[in-house]
């Protein structure tokens, strides 16, 4: 009796057989993998799923199956394409290809107004900062000469390169400490500190033999005065024992000082060194570039505004950008109730009038522009109808409606 399996199941398939056909099955696709044209642009991986797809020949349905002999039949290859495994492809792009540069929409048009608003030099880091708080007799760079010049220069010579040669690292040294002292302080406090310390000598050796209650009496009132008065006591030590009494020349060697963070030491390289190194950015900066838009997405600190901000602003704009925003900070852009009244860019900030005070401060208060700088938005008609209003009397404060009724 026939097995009910082959009663109603026509076709076996079946793995054992031939084993050319399987050769020349895996030899076929090797041949075909070979033959894939190379895609250049991007990174292609194949993922191939290899089968044995073994078709069985059916058998003619009228033909009578044999009661006691039950042999597979043979094997044969798939002629149709359907029949094998189709190869599937993964693309993988790079991540940096078609990256736009991304830049903000207006920002040529808001630096133009603002180096016209700062054309008056009349912010307290124009005359108190960190490029005004050293020492103006020390010279800015002194030349290296050859060992062969230096052997043929007279000994009067050699004295007065090395005296050139220690004021220049005076200056450094100078420029070095007003930005420590500068740190949560405002220009005015650091500058009288500043000349304090120089008027007793702010040299390496002068901040080493001096006292820290001496100290503590130079600096005081600037910000966290204590605290910086013991980074400026190891400081010296660091920059006597590792520097030769020099500052560093990079980046690098100035953050491992302590109590100087990416803000001085790329301020330090630009001033002291006249290298750009990077922007630094401060409480005034990191504001005013949010409030702009100058930033792809909002940034929480000064660390993050400054890779925003050098992502796309020319290298050659890094220098100018700290003095630009922070005059205009301390003048106009203030960080409570900022002026954009009288702010050139009060039609293309996102942050205009968000924030600012309802009526223009009078003149002479402290938060007031000055009234001869060149971005005074007062027209000529309105001058004139504030002198006509000092002229006429006042009305009477009654509403019309009331008036109209006394009459009666």
């Amino acid at each position: 009796m026939a097995s009910p399996y082959f009663r109603h199941h026509r076709s076996v398939i079946t793995r054992s057989g031939d084993q050319h056909f399987a050769s020349s099955l895996r030899s076929k696709l090797t041949s075909r993998r070979s033959n894939v044209w190379p895609v250049s642009c991007v990174a292609v991986k194949v993922e191939e799923k290899e089968e044995d797809a073994k078709v069985v020949e059916q058998r003619p349905s009228s033909a009578p199956l044999a009661t006691g002999d039950c042999q597979p039949e043979r094997e044969t290859l798939a002629s149709s394409p359907r029949s094998r495994s189709r190869t599937r492809l993964k693309v993988e792009y790079d991540q940096h290809e078609g990256a736009e540069h991304w830049e903000p929409p207006e920002w040529k048009k808001q630096w133009g107004y603002l180096r016209e608003m700062r054309s008056g030099r009349n912010a307290p880091v124009d005359n108190m900062g960190a490029e005004k708080c050293y020492d103006s007799q020390a010279p800015a760079h002194v030349g290296v000469l050859s060992f062969q010049s230096l052997h043929n220069c007279s000994k009067t010579f050699m004295r007065f390169l090395l005296l050139a040669t220690l004021l220049v690292q005076v200056r450094r040294f100078q420029v070095l400490v007003s930005l420590m002292l500068s740190s949560q302080t405002k220009d005015q406090v650091t500058a009288a500190a500043m000349e304090k310390l120089r008027a007793h000598g702010c040299t390496v050796e002068n901040i080493l033999t001096t006292d820290d209650a001496a100290l503590e009496n130079l600096i005081y009132p600037v910000g966290f005065w204590r605290t910086k008065v013991k980074y400026l006591k190891q400081t010296s030590a660091m920059l006597q024992k590792d520097f030769a009494g020099d500052i560093p020349d990079s980046v690098q060697g100035l953050i491992g000082l302590p109590g100087i963070g990416p803000k001085m030491a790329h301020l330090a390289m630009d001033i002291a060194w006249d290298q750009v190194s990077g922007i630094g950015v401060d409480t005034h900066v990191h504001r005013i570039s949010n409030r702009l838009g100058w930033l792809k997405k909002p940034s929480k600190n000064a660390e993050e505004t400054r890779k925003a901000l050098e992502e796309w602003l020319p290298r050659e704009l890094w220098s100018e950008i700290n003095w630009l925003l922070v005059g205009f900070g301390q003048r106009v852009c203030l960080p409570v109730h900022p002026l954009c009244s009288v702010c050139l860019n009060q039609y293309s900030c996102p942050s205009a009038h968000k924030t600012s005070p309802t009526k223009r401060p009078k003149a002479g208060a402290p938060l007031a522009p000055d009234p001869a700088s060149s971005f005074t938005t007062k027209t000529e008609q309105s001058i004139l109808k504030d002198e006509r209003m000092k002229k006429e009397p006042l009305a009477s404060l009654v509403c019309p409606t009331a008036q109209r009724r006394l009459r009666k």
